[in-house]
């Protein structure tokens, strides 16, 4: 009998540990997320790693940037990660050390710890996760991983990543050292700068249009409480002859 779970019974647990409603423009942000989440989660090469880890929490503060209300968007990443029968603390442990990691270092030196030429102190359980990556002939790569070697590279340099050559190269040299396919890491970064980019238009227009709403509220308020202040002219008594 095969037990493999479904993605309606990932869908199922999310909205049983997350019982509050979720705003309409981020529903979808969170669903995707959601699917690809499982679908890694039932693969058989698929294995955690920090770098998936920070691509994860990479993806999902960023395209839910804005939520409100604000409160609910831990227990929103909190119950999917338990509806893919995981753990969201060590999701945001392992994303958080390797972050610090990489604001601590340069791009160079970046490039060299993850090839495995640079060893730095405290840091041996992480690169040992990391040459697994390069080493393993089935490693599932995903685009959640991609956005993970990407943030590792803007933490590490932020102004490199604003120059199309200097970040196509270092993207190159990532690639290979982690022995990934550049080819899709760099189509994946594309598609996620785009997706960013819409996201950031969407909320711009959202806003405008809860600005609009607000006037108009504001202007109907006003004519209401002009009506009352103003007499009704059909209403006042003519005095007699």
């Amino acid at each position: 009998m095969n037990n493999l779970r479904t993605v309606s019974d990932t869908k199922r647990s999310f909205y049983t540990f997350h019982t509050r409603p979720i705003n309409t423009i981020y529903r979808r942000v969170v669903e995707e997320l959601m699917v690809e989440m499982h679908l890694l989660s039932v693969n058989a090469d698929f294995s955690y790693n920090p770098i998936y880890a920070l691509g994860v929490v990479t993806s999902f503060e960023r395209f839910m940037q804005g939520y409100q209300p604000e409160r609910d968007k831990e227990p929103i990443f909190n119950a999917l990660c338990q509806a893919i029968e995981d753990n969201a603390q060590r999701y945001r442990q392992d994303a958080e050390r390797l972050g610090v990691l990489a604001k601590s270092l340069s791009a160079k030196d970046l490039m060299a710890w993850l090839s495995g030429t640079l060893h730095l102190d405290g840091t041996d359980d992480l690169q040992t996760q990391i040459q697994a990556i390069a080493h393993n002939p089935k490693f599932k790569y995903s685009r959640l991983f991609a956005i993970g070697v990407f943030t590792l590279l803007e933490l590490a340099d932020s102004e490199l990543v604003k120059d199309e050559r200097q970040r196509v190269e270092a993207l190159k040299q990532m690639s290979a050292a982690l022995h990934v396919s550049e080819d899709k890491l760099n189509k994946d970064l594309e598609l996620y700068r785009a997706n960013l980019e819409k996201m950031a238009q969407a909320l711009i227009t959202m806003a405008d249009m809860l600005s609009a709403e607000r006037k108009k509220r504001q202007q109907r308020t006003q004519v209401q409480e002009a009506a009352v202040a103003t007499p009704n002219s059909n209403n006042e008594t003519t005095p007699s002859p």
